[in-house]
């Protein structure tokens, strides 16, 4: 599977680049995890948005659904001249009534549930959820390529929690949410590099992409507090178009 970076600043849009979200492809599947602000003008540098099979959103915060429903109107303004093309699912927790409801918009795409814990089959994936640390209900997910047992972690937004540790055991990928520099550990909202370090290390995970970064500080000493944990492993900073073969 291919792992492609559309946005990955923590917050807000900066630079002209945009906020999370990623594109996992598998066998010509394209599903769009999480709907980051600018990401619709970066996926189509990669699919046509008429093209991508699902969605899967970690929760409803901003800087990580500001273009789904820009996503929305482009499947529903082009398919009155086009083809009617399917349906899409955007898998969503529905612990937020009023978010999740906008997940489904009338002929266009259709929301689908997940809950804390579950597994649930998204074309190629198996997705697993944990839910995270954070002042919203928001969840982390494993997922794995069925054929090739590779697997990505994606932690969403979270503070430390141990048990990222058991969830992200041998991934192939991490993707970890690295906002904070050392010194922040222990926060409620975010984690730091060296947290992030942590995980990978004591996951034996192979490689560690620092993501949901700080608009602010020296991002190249980010990584090397990452790389103090996670000693003699591939650490990456995120980076817009980024594509990563799992």
């Amino acid at each position: 599977m291919e792992l492609t970076i559309l946005g990955y600043w923590g917050g807000y849009p900066s630079k002209n680049e945009g906020t999370t979200s990623y594109l996992l492809e598998s066998d010509s599947f394209h599903l769009w995890l999480d709907a980051g602000s600018a990401s619709l003008i970066a996926l189509e540098n990669h699919v046509d948005p008429m093209d991508i099979d699902a969605v899967l959103i970690s929760h409803y915060h901003h800087d990580h659904v500001a273009d789904l429903g820009v996503f929305q109107f482009t499947r529903q303004l082009r398919g009155i001249g086009e083809k009617r093309v399917p349906i899409v699912p955007i898998y969503g927790h529905a612990e937020d009534e009023e978010n999740f409801k906008r997940l489904t918009m009338e002929r266009v795409s259709k929301g689908i549930p997940y809950q804390e814990g579950e597994t649930f089959s998204v074309g190629p994936f198996e997705i697993e959820t944990m839910k995270t640390l954070h002042p919203v209900p928001c969840f982390a997910f494993r997922i794995t390529e069925v054929k090739t047992g590779k697997i990505l972690i994606f932690t969403a937004d979270s503070g430390y929690l141990e048990s990222f540790i058991s969830f992200s055991n041998e991934a192939d990928v991490i993707l970890c949410d690295t906002n904070f520099f050392r010194g922040m550990e222990n926060h409620r909202v975010h984690m730091t590099a060296v947290e992030a370090g942590r995980i990978a290390k004591r996951a034996h995970a192979k490689k560690l992409v620092l993501t949901h970064l700080p608009q602010n500080g020296d991002l190249e000493l980010l990584k090397a507090q990452a790389m103090e944990e996670f000693e003699s492993h591939s650490v990456i900073l995120a980076k817009k178009d980024l594509t990563i073969t799992i």
